[in-house]
């Protein structure tokens, strides 16, 4: 049996259905998910990660472990990790802000705090250390819905942002086939695109103008405050408006697990242009 957690967003919806499709046996976990929220014969279970569940299956062949947000911030790594400390391999979804931004108390310290966790559990581990989110343009979606409007910041600064279903497919590869113990996994998208490039393509996608309004970094920061922690609004906007070298870096690692390119961001919105309509 292979376990998603976080099963309902953006990287574990896709990847509970590659699974299935793939035949596996898959207990899909989230705080609140019905049978009508996964496959036919994927077993969904309702639970909070942050409390003891016995409804969570224990001993399992695999685990895709997903942390949220305020789960991030507030958890206890060891008491998150320990249902499924009897499991054959955990393939955590960490973020690449454990290597780029190590001092962050977001990005960098609590992620190393829960691979930390993983690796004292005594189960096989991989890490995925993604970048950026294509999937992030949904902030944008109701202001292009209502009045064909982008407003961001760094408008000129592009980082190589990934499609959140080749991290689900980079997930599914690592948690069925062997090869992939103790492997760190950086994910990128195939080449760099600014904010203001993303707004193009969107309009490219629904057919229609989109106009571009450049934010400051404290407009931006106000707007995220309304759905984020403070200290993940501020290393996200030091990443967008000051990247390092290797935030811009595009890895090879994407097409060396899946055997062809990252999909780029220009596909992303070509699948989600219904979302921005």
């Amino acid at each position: 049996m292979i376990v998603v957690t976080g099963a309902t967003g953006n990287v574990g919806r896709t990847l509970v259905r590659i699974l299935a499709d793939q035949g596996h046996e898959v207990t899909a976990v989230a705080r609140r998910i019905t049978r009508a929220d996964v496959p036919t014969g994927v077993q969904a279970v309702a639970a909070d990660l942050s409390q003891p569940s016995a409804d969570l299956p224990s001993e399992v062949d695999a685990v895709f472990l997903l942390i949220g947000g305020d789960l991030m911030m507030a958890g206890d790594p060891a008491r998150v990790v320990a249902p499924f400390a009897g499991s054959g391999k955990i393939v955590l979804l960490s973020s690449q802000g454990v290597a780029t931004r190590p001092e962050s108390l977001s990005h960098g310290r609590a992620f190393a705090a829960f691979e930390q966790a993983v690796m004292d559990s005594g189960a096989e581990w991989t890490f995925l250390r993604p970048g950026g989110f294509a999937s992030n343009a949904y902030a944008w979606a109701s202001s292009v819905r209502a009045t064909r409007t982008i407003a961001a910041p760094f408008g000129e600064i592009g980082l190589p942002i990934i499609d959140p279903d080749d991290i689900a497919a980079v997930a599914a590869a690592t948690l069925t086939q062997p090869g992939h113990a103790k492997a760190i996994y950086e994910l990128t998208g195939p080449t760099l695109i600014t904010p203001r490039q993303r707004a193009a393509v969107i309009a490219d996608a629904i057919g229609e103008p989109v106009t571009f309004v450049d934010q400051t970094r404290e407009e931006a920061r106000a707007q995220m405050l309304t759905f984020m922690p403070a200290p993940v609004a501020d290393t996200t906007l030091d990443i967008l408006g000051t990247p390092t070298v290797r935030e811009q870096t595009v890895s090879p690692d994407v097409e060396r697990i899946l055997g062809r390119a990252a999909t780029p961001f220009t596909g992303w919105a070509r699948h989600n242009a219904a979302a921005f309509r």
